[in-house]
């Protein structure tokens, strides 16, 4: 009898330490193919031994960055890119302006060029659109600062005019011709609001143009989200804080479900304070790897023990 009772403690006592949190991870999540391209060809490269530094932070998340920080690689500004001579440098997914790659030729420095093909394709656009018409106003949907957008404006040798929201038509003359292009992480929604903004202020015998340039690897995410949010009773949304189109999928995903909160880091969902009992989805930014939302999920595990 007592053996019977001590198998019986024995098998609660697993039951109770083996048991998972209701937990899923979005596989629709995660790295876009222009960020995999770029880690790809920086572990390639910090493979080899040599000396790597990469112009800004590879990626805009800050676990990652320490991850390959660790494997060896040097993140630096453009300052101290402006210094160094004879070295290797990766540009990272977001691209440069062509005053990047003259000081790379002026001071022999071998770039690893791992712009995303959407970028570089835009930026092309965009060299052209000014080359062709420099009267017309050239304006990107954008986020002021953001590499990728500083990369688009050099296009332009520094005359495009960059809009977050409406409230930065002020900026533009709207009584001569518009050409408006979109930075690729942004919303699509909030886009098409510009677009109708302009459309009702311009003058009537001003010409505007616009061209949708955003990414569908994020908009299309959308969908996804919303269905991922909806299927959820928590959704912990997992992106770095300087992630562009983190902000706009968390802001979707908050809009859809209430009971969202967004991280960066697994030590943040400590402070939660979340009901554990509840089934709780995990996704994040198409600049947030896997294994920091796998890292999330085994946090909450912990906490439930």
């Amino acid at each position: 009898m007592p053996d019977e009772i001590d198998r019986y403690l024995l098998i609660r006592v697993i039951i109770k330490y083996c048991k998972k949190v209701n937990i899923e991870i979005d596989k629709k999540s995660g790295f876009c193919f222009g960020v995999v391209k770029a880690i790809d060809k920086a572990e390639e490269e910090l493979a080899k031994g040599e000396t790597l530094y990469c112009l800004g932070d590879i990626v805009h998340n800050g676990k990652e960055v320490e991850r390959l920080e660790k494997m060896g690689l040097i993140t630096i500004d453009h300052e101290q890119f402006a210094r160094l001579h004879n070295v290797k440098v990766m540009l990272r997914a977001h691209g440069e302006p062509p005053s990047t790659y003259e000081i790379a030729k002026k001071n022999n420095i071998t770039l690893i060029d791992a712009s995303c093909p959407v970028v570089l394709k835009l930026q092309s656009r965009i060299k052209n659109a000014y080359d062709a018409d420099a009267d017309t106003q050239l304006v990107i949907y954008g986020q002021n600062g953001h590499a990728e957008v500083n990369g688009l404006v050099g296009q332009t040798g520094g005359r495009a005019v960059v809009v977050e929201n409406e409230a930065d038509l002020s900026k533009l003359d709207l009584s001569k011709n518009i050409r408006l292009f979109s930075q690729t992480t942004k919303s699509l929604d909030g886009f098409n609001i510009l677009i109708q903004n302009i459309s009702e202020q311009k003058q009537d015998a001003a010409k505007f143009e616009y061209s949708d340039t955003i990414c569908r690897q994020v908009s299309n995410r959308i969908p996804n989200i919303t269905t991922f949010a909806q299927q959820n009773d928590i959704v912990i949304f997992v992106s770095g804080k300087k992630s562009s189109n983190g902000k706009v999928l968390f802001k979707h995903c908050k809009s859809v479900n209430p009971n969202s909160y967004i991280v960066s880091d697994p030590e943040e969902v400590v402070g939660l304070n979340i009901d554990l009992t509840k089934k709780i989805g995990i996704c994040g930014a198409t600049s947030t790897p896997m294994w920091l939302m796998e890292q999330i999920a085994e946090t909450l595990n912990r906490l439930e023990k």
